[in-house]
């Protein structure tokens, strides 16, 4: 608490000076305060979740052997140069290249290819939500029946290459696309030299 000391010395002759008035600040309430508000952000700070994404890496296990990937399911993505990306359907068969499309980040453009192919497990995926939000079941099935669905057999698989022109920004954009359409099955793999001749021509 702040506090006035009035107090006043008489001088020689009878005559007081004049009152000076002099302060002193406690500061005990603002240690008070001090405290209540570090109490506070730690407390704050905690219920904060940090916001992550989750990729699936491939193990490190020595005898895995590479699962075969029919063409019918495949679709490679390829990211280029100034945020474009490309895919197409398939391989290359009877010498013939497959028809490749230049697509974008938005709503509309690769989600859109994304969820169309993958209509069988988004709405699964929608049909679990439901059942949570009603409670039928828990979160913990909820989440363990969702990544089945997503691994089904006939989900597409998804191949995500990156040129050297692509930025960070456009691999961690495809990569919430994936979570965003309910792609279970993807991987992150080398760019071939086809696919650079595949989007010479579009690449610009």
């Amino acid at each position: 608490m702040a506090e006035l000391n009035t107090e006043a010395k008489p001088q020689k002759g009878g005559k007081k000076k004049p009152k000076k008035l002099s302060t002193r600040v406690d500061l005990t309430p603002m240690v008070d305060l001090a405290f209540l508000l570090l109490t506070f952000f730690m407390l704050a700070t905690s219920m904060i979740k940090p916001q992550t994404m989750e990729i699936a890496l491939p193990t490190k296990d020595k005898d895995q052997t590479n699962t075969p990937v029919k063409a019918s399911k495949s679709i490679t993505i390829v990211m280029g140069k100034n945020n474009k990306l490309f895919y197409y359907f398939g391989t290359k068969e009877n010498g013939v290249n497959p028809e490749v499309i230049t697509s974008n980040y938005s709503a509309n453009g690769i989600r859109q290819i994304l969820l169309d192919r993958n209509k069988y497990v988004v709405s699964l995926v929608k049909k679990l939500k439901a059942q949570r939000a009603n409670g039928k079941i828990s979160e913990e099935q909820f989440k363990k029946l969702a990544t089945e669905a997503r691994g089904d057999k006939d989900s597409p698989v998804v191949l995500i290459k990156a040129t050297d022109e692509a930025s960070y920004k456009n691999l961690v954009d495809i990569l919430d696309e994936m979570a965003i359409c309910n792609i279970g099955r993807y991987a992150i793999v080398d760019v071939k030299k086809e696919d650079r001749e595949y989007i010479k021509d579009k690449d610009i």
